[in-house]
């Protein structure tokens, strides 16, 4: 039986959901009973990431792209939610091609929305970054207080968040962004050229070679395991409060990890599988353009508006990637 947080019996539309975040999100809706349709154009999504789904008959598979209107018109179709994941994420990608990042980021998105307004859903949840804090300096990050954006990826996201404003207030449409703080978890591509750190360092680990730190390994990130974003979309699609609705929330755990002690902590774990990882390098090179030095979320909006608690914290939610990732990438 489903716990209270989680949404049960309804049909949900993941976009996105062939991704990492959004098939994990396809996974739990339908454990809890739920109808899902997920819109994937595999560009960065994958299917093995899904395979498993497709035998659920409550699993719906539409291959299609966001930035096709009538794809998102027949996407959302008698849907009760809208998780909205589908993006170009990686600020390195946006920097190469920031035309390709806005057209599916802000273009896509526009789409998502306007076809959740034509079908007259009311409840739209979407994915949203901490880059949006940009240069702002401040720590903790609290979600009235951002700066300026740092590269073109927090650019749309941003914008994402200016359009979801502005169509809960034309349209009465109850939107409900998430900021996710440097998620990672199990089906998080460590082959993709903008991997994000945590698969790639495993995947070295694992292949034998150094581990690579941008900088002098002093920047820090506030780690946030895939299973607290589900819960956090669980909680915003389910939220009756008035006051917890049209809102951004960050999702996050509150902490602050330096790259120097994350790269330790996944040798420390990884060593229990095979006692060489404990030999694994690590070469400093140059700082990437567009990195915020340091990030480090304060959860006490979502604690109180959508009774938020992380699952699992850094250290076990990386003993649990160590793990996912030894048994299905070696």
């Amino acid at each position: 039986m489903a716990k209270k947080e989680y949404i049960t019996n309804k049909k949900v539309l993941v976009t996105g959901g062939a991704g990492f975040i959004g098939s994990n999100l396809c996974e739990n809706l339908l454990q809890n009973g739920n109808t899902v349709v997920c819109l994937d154009n595999f560009s960065t999504g994958k299917e093995e990431n899904i395979r498993s789904l497709k035998e659920n008959p409550n699993f719906v598979l539409i291959e299609g792209d966001i930035r096709n209107l009538d794809t998102c018109h027949r996407a959302v179709k008698d849907a009760d939610v809208v998780m909205h994941q589908a993006a170009l994420g990686s600020v390195p990608r946006s920097i190469n091609d920031p035309i390709t990042s806005n057209d599916v980021n802000v273009s896509g998105f526009l789409n998502v929305l306007v076809a959740t307004r034509d079908a007259k859903i009311k409840r739209f949840v979407y994915a949203c970054s901490s880059s949006t804090y940009g240069d702002s300096e401040e720590l903790p990050k609290v979600e009235e207080k951002i700066g300026k954006p740092l590269s073109p990826y927090a650019v749309t996201k941003y914008v994402n968040e200016l359009y979801a404003d502005v169509f809960a207030k034309l349209y009465g449409i109850e939107t409900i962004g998430l900021r996710y703080f440097n998620v990672y978890g199990r089906r998080q591509d460590p082959f993709s050229t903008y991997s994000a750190v945590i698969p790639i360092f495993v995947s070295k680990i694992i292949n034998g070679q150094a581990i690579t730190i941008n900088g002098d390994g002093g920047f820090s990130r506030d780690f946030t395991h895939v299973d607290n974003v589900v819960l956090a979309n669980n909680l915003a699609a389910t939220t009756s409060s008035q006051g917890a609705i049209n809102q951004i929330y960050n999702v996050a755990c509150g902490e602050q990890t330096s790259l120097n002690e994350l790269a330790q902590t996944l040798i420390e774990n990884l060593s229990q599988f095979d006692k060489n990882f404990e030999n694994s390098k690590i070469i400093y090179g140059p700082q990437r353009a567009g990195d915020v030095p340091h990030s480090k979320a304060s959860i006490e909006k979502i604690r109180s508006f959508l009774k938020y608690e992380p699952i699992l914290r850094f250290k076990e939610g990386v003993a649990e990637a160590c793990r996912w990732y030894w048994e299905n990438i070696k």
